[in-house]
């Protein structure tokens, strides 16, 4: 297992990497060239600015039992098709479940807002986002590592 981050706006960033050296877990950020990163841990894989370059990048390294964390519900599905698992900045665990209202909603949104309207509003980042995070983060590893040991 690796962990996998569509990093170019990611808040969470450093909460991966703690978490991944607690379990040694190799762990590849993918950003495009407005963005730098050395955090000492994670191979950081730089694309061009090009729509959608580093969601595709990220998608092609997927592979079945990898973790992946996006905002990206485009990028959580194509996950998901490739047997990976997929996590949101904030700990909601994408899933068959819910994926399906998730880009339903994605849709709604981009078509209100190509007729000129306004979706919804992003609500500020708070503390408790970061902790459900971790939690969630946590547990998904914890999963992975107990069924790899029945293994």
């Amino acid at each position: 297992m690796k962990i996998l981050v569509d990093a170019d706006a990611c808040p969470v960033k450093e909460i991966i990497v703690k978490t991944a050296k607690r379990h040694g877990i190799p762990v590849t950020m993918l950003m495009d060239t407005s963005h730098v990163l050395d955090d000492g841990y994670s191979t950081v894989i730089t694309v061009d600015k090009g729509r959608d370059s580093a969601d595709i990048r990220l998608v092609n390294l997927i592979h079945p039992g990898d973790l992946v964390v996006t905002q990206d519900y485009g990028v959580a599905a194509m996950s998901l098709g490739r047997g990976a698992r997929a996590l949101n900045q904030n700990g909601m665990v994408y899933c068959a479940e819910n994926m399906d209202r998730l880009l339903f909603e994605r849709a709604l949104g981009q078509k209100i807002r190509r007729a000129g309207g306004r979706a919804g509003k992003n609500k500020k980042r708070t503390g408790e986002d970061n902790r459900s995070f971790e939690r969630e983060l946590e547990n998904m590893i914890r999963t992975t590592e107990q069924s790899e040991e029945v293994l």
